[in-house]
């Protein structure tokens, strides 16, 4: 079965320590649990989570859903997202994990990206010489969310149309924008087949979209 890549980048920054980590930590349960609940997803779907503050780090290797074990996410006692470094990390991972297509084989699906973050990169440089990288990579979908009130859109919106924002960042908020990913992620698992980005489902009230 060809896979659907889905990575998954999560800020650890000092910012997020306390009921917002606990609160990614029960979304990401409700996320696997939801998509272990669709055959399609089951079938195809691995997911990849790098979390990131001053440094990124992938907390769990390319997996299957009926392999995964979802892994300990801690938070470090004080630094800034350094965003831009990130994603030159999932531009290296992306070279290892990706399955292309040969005329032996067929190749994965284009993978999906979905990024937490509180939205303010404070590596801008490496950023903007991400954001090339990551375009160039042809996926699926490019989901970017900025959790909080004291949150940015303007440089996630440089990475991707698709940027949503959460006024809070409390548990029922993040509950509920997981939910939405899990959707998401069903949405692309039944058009990966498609050129086109594929069409995200409508997020819910908590989750605003950012025109």
């Amino acid at each position: 079965m060809r896979r659907l890549p889905v990575y998954l980048l999560i800020e650890t920054s000092g910012g997020m320590r306390g009921e917002r980590i606990e609160a990614v930590k029960n979304g990401l349960q409700v996320l696997i649990s939801k998509l272990r609940q669709d055959p399609f997803s089951l079938e195809s779907v691995s997911i990849s989570i790098i979390t990131f503050a001053r440094e990124p780090k992938q907390v769990l290797a390319l997996t299957d859903l009926e392999s995964l074990q979802i892994p300990e996410i801690e938070i470090p006692e004080s630094s800034p997202p350094h965003t831009g470094r990130a994603l030159l990390f999932l531009n290296e991972r992306l070279n290892n994990d990706l399955i292309k297509g040969t005329a032996e084989q067929k190749g994965d699906w284009r993978p999906l990206l979905f990024i937490l973050t509180r939205g303010i990169p404070a590596d801008k440089e490496d950023f903007r010489n991400a954001v090339s990288l990551i375009k160039a990579r042809n996926f699926a979908s490019i989901v970017a969310c900025s959790a909080g009130s004291h949150s940015s859109d303007l440089e996630l919106k440089i990475l991707t149309d698709n940027v949503v924002h959460l006024d809070t960042a409390d548990s029922s908020t993040l509950m509920s924008f997981f939910k939405w990913v899990s959707a998401s992620i069903g949405a692309g698992n039944k058009s990966v087949s498609s050129t086109e980005e594929i069409l995200l489902p409508p997020p819910p009230q908590e989750v605003h979209m950012v025109i």
